[in-house]
């Protein structure tokens, strides 16, 4: 399986907009096929500062959903990359079902 995880902050002023998209497209890519679960959290004392994660059953499954995002979300609201204060910082790791609390 594979987890993306991103941890990304709002322009100023801008956070409810960000959250709101992030929330939209975490809620989307849950309805796609192979995605396990996708979810968005802000930052605990930090104001515009979001951890957005997903586990795919694998990278066929995650290309495939973030291809759905790009041609159906991104080309009606305009994407999300406007929004942020600065380059996100982006991760991909290889789990196993069993490393997941609720797999079981």
């Amino acid at each position: 399986m594979l987890m993306e995880t991103i941890v990304c902050s709002a322009r100023k002023g801008r956070d409810v907009r960000l959250l709101r998209l992030l929330e939209s497209r975490q809620a989307f890519k849950n309805r796609c096929e192979g995605c396990m679960g996708a979810w968005v959290a802000p930052a605990s004392g930090q104001k515009g500062m979001f951890l957005v994660q997903a586990i795919y059953v694998d990278e066929v499954a995650w290309k495939n959903a973030n291809d759905r995002v790009i041609s159906e979300l991104d080309s009606k609201d305009g994407g999300i990359d406007v929004e942020f204060a600065g380059p996100p910082l982006i991760g991909m790791f290889t789990i196993e079902a069993e490393q997941l609390p609720f797999s079981n």
